[in-house]
């Protein structure tokens, strides 16, 4: 278990605004209110149950593979040397042994995937736990998107002033209900469990109606389309079938026998014993050294083989189509770059962020 007394998150402050400071638990609980909080907090019981079936078994960890993931993090974040890796933690409210017990706790996790945990709700759980819990999204990340989530929130806030409905709160007030199965009887016991009271529960519900107010006008069919045509090209949807081929060779040979031999991808898939699938993905989500030679293809055709971790895939389009409006991943893609744009602009003016990354002297 990690060294929860050195993780101080009630003084971990994340943003301020309008003279307020912000901390990490406000971001983690404004999450859980707008519950998006359950699938982080069961993955996280999970691997703390985990984590203490491999003490209680006295299980030998993989310390290689544990210290090529703390290594890959240090890289990612450009912590070079052990100095800026503890002041990055340290700012954090972290320490090294955190830092090693949530990799640990990782590993663990993965490789006890069938491992039983009390599914604790979260406003139930120890001041220890959610401690535990705030160091791990803060080394995953998780913080980040939380913390730029409220900070969106606060911005819409203080930009509406009295522009923000009462019909607005209450909307999100019943939203808020149907979302948790929580009546309006039950939300005082809800808050005490998770330690917030009434004025705070205000301040949230004032929170997403300002922005869910906000979002509703910048999400127009108009928006949308004009986002659609600037986006075409990165938007665009390939259907394709891969064949994955354990050496190049193996691909070249797979490749000849479809465009000399006149067989399918799926007899050649068949014949070899080779893994098949159809698939579909966005131009955008197709590696930078790769996007070219997707732009270029048209369907029919058959690309050379890709080094795809120790094995090759063989893809052969079949189907090239252009951004549609009602295309549930591009109308993703579309609303959260409208968003991301409109509400980072109003965050700079209205919120400062605290947590900066530490960069190398």
């Amino acid at each position: 278990m990690a060294n929860i007394e050195s993780i101080s998150h009630a003084d971990l402050i994340v943003c301020a605004c309008e003279n307020q400071e912000y901390r990490a638990r406000d971001a983690i609980d404004a999450a859980h209110f707008r519950g998006q909080l359950d699938s982080l907090w069961q993955e996280f019981l999970h691997r703390v149950a985990a984590e203490k079936k491999s003490d209680e078994e006295d299980l030998e960890l993989d310390e290689d593979a544990i210290d090529s993931a703390a290594e890959a993090f240090r890289y990612e974040h450009d912590l070079i040397t052990a100095e800026e890796t503890e002041r990055w933690l340290a700012i954090r409210g972290l320490n090294l042994d955190d830092f090693s017990d949530y990799f640990a706790r990782q590993y663990c996790g993965n490789a006890l995937p069938e491992t039983e945990y009390e599914p604790v709700e979260f406003g139930l759980a120890s001041s220890e736990l959610h401690n535990v819990f705030a160091g791990d999204v803060t080394l995953s990340g998780d913080l980040d998107w939380m913390t730029t989530q409220l900070s969106w929130r606060l911005a819409a806030a203080a930009a509406a002033k009295e522009a923000i409905t009462s019909d607005a709160i209450e909307a999100e007030r019943q939203s808020f209900f149907d979302r948790s199965g929580t009546s309006s009887e039950q939300v005082s016991q809800w808050l005490e469990q998770l330690g917030r009271d009434s004025p705070w529960f205000d301040r949230i519900l004032t929170m997403e109606a300002a922005y869910g107010q906000q979002r509703e006008t910048l999400l127009t069919p108009q928006s949308r389309k004009r986002e659609i045509a600037t986006l075409r090209l990165q938007l665009t949807r390939f259907e394709s079938e891969v064949i994955e081929l354990e050496s190049r060779d193996a691909a070249r040979e797979a490749l000849f026998c479809v465009r000399e031999d006149g067989m399918s991808m799926e007899e050649v898939a068949t014949e070899g014993r080779y893994p098949y699938r159809c698939v579909s993905f966005l131009q955008e989500d197709i590696p930078d050294d790769l996007q070219q030679k997707f732009l270029s293809v048209t369907p029919g055709d058959m690309l050379e083989p890709i080094p795809h971790g120790e094995c090759f895939e063989l893809h052969r389009i079949t189907r090239k189509i252009e951004p549609q409006a009602d295309d549930p991943a591009v109308l993703e893609r579309v609303e959260k770059r409208i968003l991301e744009r409109h509400f980072a602009e109003l965050a700079a003016r209205y919120v400062e962020p605290r947590l900066r990354a530490v960069s190398a002297e």
